[in-house]
C-alpha cells in the first residue's frame, strides 16, 4: 500500500479519503435514523404498557369497589391475581425494555463494524484501480505497438495475395477473351456455310422445278 500511495497523486489521495469519510458519514446518519426509529418504537411500546397499566390500576380499583362487599378470602384471592398480575407487566415491562437495549447495542455495534469493513474495502478498491489504470496504459502501448507491426505485416501479406489474385483473373480474363474470339471466327465459317449449303438446295429446287415444267 506504501508502494501504490507513491504512485498515487497527492489530490487524488485526499478525494478518496473525503468520499470516503462523506460515505461513512452518511452511514453513521443512516444507523442514527434507526436508532431514532427504535426509540420511537419503544416509546410507543411503553406508552401502550403504561396505558395497560392504568387500566389494571382502574380494574383493580373496581375489584377492591366490588372485594369490599365480599369475604375476607375472596378480597385476599383476587388483591393476590391483581398483584401478581401486576408483578407480571411489569417484568414483561423490564424484559422489554433489556430486549430493546440489547437490541440496539447488538445493531450499533452491527453497523460499526459493516462501516469499518465497507471502509477499508472501498479504500482498496481506490488503491487497486488506480495501480491498475497505470498498469494498463503501459500495457496498451505495447500492446498497440504490437498490433501496428502485425497489421503492417498483414497489410504487405495482403498486397501481395491480392496483386497475385489479380495476375490469375487477368491471365484467365485474356484466354477468356481468345476464346471468345475464335468462338465468334467458328460461327461465322458456320454460318457461311449454312448459307452456301441453302443457296445450292434453292438452286436444286429450281432447276428440279424448271424441268418438272418443261417436261409439261
Amino acid at each position: 500500500l506504501t508502494n501504490c500511495t507513491t504512485v498515487i497523486p497527492l489530490t487524488f489521495q485526499t478525494n478518496v479519503l473525503t468520499e470516503l469519510r462523506k460515505w461513512k458519514l452518511s452511514l453513521i446518519e443512516h444507523h442514527n435514523l434507526q436508532m431514532r426509529q427504535e426509540k420511537e418504537k419503544h416509546a410507543a411500546h411503553v406508552k401502550q404498557l403504561s396505558n395497560e397499566m392504568e387500566n389494571l390500576k382502574e380494574l383493580l380499583h373496581t375489584y377492591e369497589i366490588s372485594i369490599g362487599r365480599k369475604d375476607e378470602v375472596v378480597i385476599t384471592n383476587l388483591t393476590q391475581a391483581l398483584e401478581r398480575q401486576k408483578e407480571r407487566t411489569e417484568l414483561m415491562r423490564n424484559f422489554t425494555l433489556w430486549r430493546i437495549q440489547h437490541v440496539q447495542a447488538k445493531q450499533e455495534e452491527y453497523a460499526n463494524r459493516i462501516a469499518d469493513r465497507q471502509f477499508r474495502t472501498a479504500l482498496m478498491k481506490k488503491v487497486w484501480a488506480a495501480w491498475r489504470s497505470l498498469s494498463e496504459e503501459k500495457w496498451k502501448e505495447k500492446v498497440a505497438k504490437a498490433c501496428q507491426l502485425r497489421a503492417e505485416d498483414v497489410c504487405v501479406q495482403l498486397t501481395n495475395d491480392y496483386e497475385a489474385k489479380i495476375a490469375e483473373l487477368t491471365a484467365a480474363l485474356e484466354q477468356t477473351k481468345a476464346e471468345i474470339l475464335r468462338l465468334h471466327s467458328e460461327r461465322e465459317q458456320y454460318e457461311d456455310t449454312m448459307k452456301k449449303a441453302f443457296m445450292r438446295g434453292v438452286c436444286a429446287l429450281n432447276l428440279e422445278a424448271m424441268t418438272m415444267f418443261q417436261g409439261k
